[in-house]
C-alpha cells in the first residue's frame, strides 16, 4: 500500500514554479497578468482546505507572493436568483439548489477574473452557505474582500473548473445507454434537463479559456 502524503503544498511547489518561472519570462514586469492556477476536485475532497494551506505557504517567506484566493462557490447565484432560476425550470432538480452549471453568475466571475488580470485593485465576492436556512446567499458587496495589486498568482478552485460540456450527441448517447442499464431506477433526469446543465457548462469556458 502506497504511504498517504498528508502535506501535499511540497508537491504542488514542484508543479507550479516551473510553470511561474515561464509565465513570468514571457510576460514584460511592468504588465504581466498573475499567473493563474485553477484547482478542481470533487465536492468535500478538501479542495479549500488544501488550498487555503497553499496560499500561505506562498505567501510566506522564502516566496513572498501576492496571492489572491477565488473560489466557485464565491459566484453562486444570490438568493433571489437561485429562486428564479428553480422557478423558471420546476421540474429540473438539477437547479433546484444550488451546485451545478447554471447556478453560477458567469458574468461576475469574469468581470472579477478581467480585473485581477488588469492588476487592479478588486473586491472578491464571497457566499454565506448558512443563510435561508442553508439555501445560501451571496454575502452583502459592502462585506467583500478588498485586494490590490500586483498580484503574482491568482489561485481558483471549484468542483467543476476547468470541466468541458459534451457535443450533445454523445450526451444523448450517454442518456440513452443509462436509461437501458437503469431501468426503475428512481431520481433519473430527463435528457432536456442535463442538455440544459451542459449547454451552461460551456458557459464557464470564459472564466478558464
Amino acid at each position: 500500500m502506497s504511504p498517504v502524503i498528508r502535506d501535499k503544498t511540497p508537491i504542488l511547489t514542484s508543479f507550479l514554479f516551473p510553470l511561474l518561472s515561464e509565465h513570468v519570462s514571457r510576460n514584460p514586469a511592468t504588465s504581466s497578468p498573475p499567473f493563474f492556477l485553477g484547482i478542481s476536485g470533487p465536492q468535500g475532497s478538501g479542495k479549500s482546505s488544501l488550498v487555503t494551506i497553499f496560499a500561505a505557504n506562498l505567501r510566506a517567506p522564502p516566496h513572498n507572493l501576492n496571492v489572491v484566493v477565488f473560489s466557485i462557490d464565491d459566484i453562486y447565484l444570490t438568493h433571489a436568483d437561485q429562486t428564479t432560476l428553480r422557478e423558471l425550470h420546476p421540474d429540473n432538480k438539477l437547479v433546484r439548489h444550488r451546485g451545478e452549471p447554471g447556478t453560477h453568475d458567469v458574468k461576475l466571475g469574469i468581470h472579477i477574473f478581467k480585473s485581477l488580470e488588469a492588476q487592479k485593485e478588486t473586491k472578491i465576492p464571497a457566499y454565506d452557505k448558512s443563510m435561508f436556512n442553508g439555501q445560501g446567499d451571496r454575502v452583502n458587496e459592502v462585506d467583500w474582500e478588498k485586494v490590490n495589486g500586483p498580484y503574482d498568482i491568482v489561485i481558483f478552485e471549484g468542483w467543476c473548473v476547468g470541466f468541458r460540456p459534451l457535443p450533445n450527441e454523445i450526451l444523448e448517447e450517454k442518456w440513452r445507454t443509462s436509461q437501458q442499464t437503469q431501468k426503475g431506477a428512481t431520481g433519473r433526469h430527463a435528457l432536456d434537463h442535463l442538455q440544459f446543465v451542459n449547454t451552461k457548462l460551456g458557459d464557464y469556458d470564459l472564466l478558464t479559456k
